[in-house]
């Protein structure tokens, strides 16, 4: 096996920023590397922080770092085209989840893996800054860090290319006993297609044992889900593409929606809880009606990279709070409806605040339109 160094918190003073050595999320003993983030004019306040009463979000999966260009158009086969601008930012399905439960004051643990370089340095100053706790989190020395080409077009949309790195190799052959500890104590453990499909099988299973419901989001690798995976899996969340592609289904319409949702029941998971870009989000729970949730409208749509992160890990936060299904869909779409405002995926999380101004001002809109 290769080489692999837990990331450990700094026992010595740390540095400016964060006076209090006791500090529930101490950032990592290395050069801070500027991040931005949604709510980066206004810090947390107090109220804020995560409680260390509430269960956990943990989050195994993987960190990039994103390299962004901004193209008018893709290029054709053989063409190449002008970047208007390129810029690096921290990134990868895992971080972006565990990112957006820390900005939403919820306690978060990150289980993953960055290379020891520039890289993986950048990935973790952008988790500490955005609470993530990073006990967890290892550099190996046998991989560089994951990284992804991100092909932003000018009206949001985008195309990603991933190169794997130390999210795809160096891996335990069997997960660490403080690791599955932090899981066992979780509210909910989140996963991803990013990382080996073993990793995801070993840790799943000792969620399901300990009680602890597990999602499972899609994105990642294009192969079929393992079986033995789904047995594992309390909710699966794709978007409408991710959906047919697994299925082998249409999902043009609702109804169509629909039946490829059925089919994944068929698989072994009761809940589906699909994203379906500009028409909303559906969820899907074997022998219910579905629940629909529109999209909250944004002022204007930027970047809609870590759009589908930001809404299934702020549904996550939801539901370990208690909300009902309802209010967990509400939720994640407003989180989702602020992400797209800003360009990158980890510096585009919105604070809790934000959230919850946003779904206040809809709910004041709401009333006028009955009093009216």
């Amino acid at each position: 096996m290769k080489a692999l160094t837990r990331f450990s918190l700094p026992s010595t003073p740390p540095r400016c920023g964060c006076p209090n050595p006791n500090h529930p999320n101490p950032p990592p003993n290395h050069l801070s590397f500027a991040s931005t983030s949604f709510a980066a004019a206004a810090s947390l306040s107090a109220s804020a922080q995560p409680s260390p009463e509430k269960p956990p979000v943990v989050v195994v999966g993987s960190a990039n770092a994103d390299i962004y260009v901004e193209i008018d158009r893709l290029p054709r086969e053989g063409e190449t085209v002008a970047a208007r601008t390129g810029q690096t930012l921290a990134g990868g399905k895992g971080a972006n989840q565990a990112s957006c439960g820390g900005r939403l004051a919820h306690p978060t643990y990150f289980i993953g893996q960055v290379g020891d370089d520039a890289h993986g340095r950048l990935i973790e100053d952008a988790l500490s800054s955005g609470n993530v706790r990073l006990e967890h989190l290892s550099r190996v020395a046998g991989a560089p860090t994951g990284h992804a080409i991100v092909m932003l077009q000018s009206d949001g949309q985008n195309s990603i290319i991933i190169v794997g790195g130390a999210n795809m190799s160096c891996w335990p052959d069997d997960p660490r006993e403080e690791d599955l500890e932090v899981i066992r104590r979780a509210g909910v453990l989140l996963l991803q297609r990013e990382i080996p499909d073993r990793v995801n099988i070993q840790v799943a299973q000792v969620a399901k044992s300990a009680g602890i419901p597990v999602i499972l989001d899609a994105g990642g690798v294009e192969d079929p889900v393992p079986k033995e995976l789904f047995n594992f899996v309390d909710i699966f969340s794709p978007n409408e593409t991710e959906l047919a592609r697994l299925t082998g289904m249409p999902t043009e319409t609702f109804e169509q929606i629909s039946q490829a949702a059925n089919k994944c029941h068929k698989m072994g998971v009761k809940q589906i809880l699909v994203k379906l870009g500009a028409k909303g989000s559906a969820l899907f729970v074997e022998g219910e009606e579905p629940i629909r949730q529109p999209i909250i409208p944004s002022a204007k749509v930027l970047d809609t990279t870590g759009a589908g992160d930001t809404f299934t890990a702020a549904f996550a936060v939801a539901m370990v709070e208690g909300k009902p299904k309802k209010e967990c869909m509400k939720f994640a779409s407003a989180a989702a409806s602020l992400c797209v405002q800003v360009k990158g995926a980890i510096p585009s999380m919105p604070a809790r605040a934000a959230v919850m101004e946003l779904l206040q001002s809809i709910q004041v809109e709401d009333i006028m339109k009955i009093s009216d």
